[in-house]
């Protein structure tokens, strides 16, 4: 499976560069220039990672990274960051990036980096759904949803990388209820992290403020699959 990649920069040349090059190295890589565009895509749009420029024109790539880790973007995020840079490549860290590369830098350099957290990705625990017996499990951790808890979760899956609105995931579960409300969504989203509780599953549930819902980490597996 191609390893898709959001790469952002105000530079156009640059975002080329590493557009061409990560494509020789089998990436499926996706340029974007502007800070509010790449936080609605890194948000709404399924990717494996990012690259992140510190400096985007007026924008702040620190800022988008952090925008982005409130949320609920868990995706691995490399920003790329000029020598004389150090305060901003310190902040970035704190902001939720996961490494960094200096410029210049060597391409087998920002590769290698992006293999770590790659390896790092995969290596995270992975959680089974089993549509018979209704349960949720990552060894040694098992919970048991009701009928209504495992609707929700699937459709989660079914979408994960994108946020379901309350309304749309309403529409889908509950609409033909009848006496259902919109809020029956927040109630049963209520329900499936308190059983999720703090076991690692490998995802949570996160809301993303005027979106919706969506999964962040690793989507579990179906029991068939």
């Amino acid at each position: 499976m191609t390893t898709r990649l959001l790469i952002v920069d105000d530079d156009p040349e640059i975002t080329s560069a590493l557009v061409r090059g990560l494509t020789l190295h089998g990436y499926e890589a996706l340029p974007e220039n502007r800070a509010d565009r790449a936080f609605n895509r890194l948000t709404t749009e399924r990717y494996s990672g990012a690259i992140v420029d510190v400096m985007l024109g007026e924008d702040s790539g620190v800022a988008l990274v952090r925008r982005a880790r409130a949320a609920g973007v868990t995706m691995p995020i490399l920003m790329l960051s000029a020598l004389s840079e150090v305060d901003q490549r310190a902040a970035g860290r704190e902001a939720g990036a996961d490494d960094y590369v200096v410029k210049p830098f060597q391409f087998d350099e920002l590769v290698a980096r992006l293999r770590v957290q790659e390896h790092r990705v995969r290596a995270a625990p992975v959680a089974t759904l089993d549509p018979v017996a209704r349960t949720l499990s990552a060894p040694p951790a098992t919970v048991t949803l009701t009928e209504r808890e495992y609707a929700l979760l699937a459709l989660l899956i079914q979408h994960s990388g994108t946020a379901l609105s309350r309304g749309r995931i309403f529409d889908t579960l509950w609409a033909g209820d009848g006496s259902s409300h919109e809020n029956v969504v927040n109630v049963y989203v209520g329900y499936l992290r308190k059983k999720l509780g703090d076991q690692d599953f490998g995802f949570e549930i996160k809301t993303l403020r005027n979106l919706g819902f969506c999964i962040s980490g690793q989507p579990p597996r179906l029991h068939s699959d």
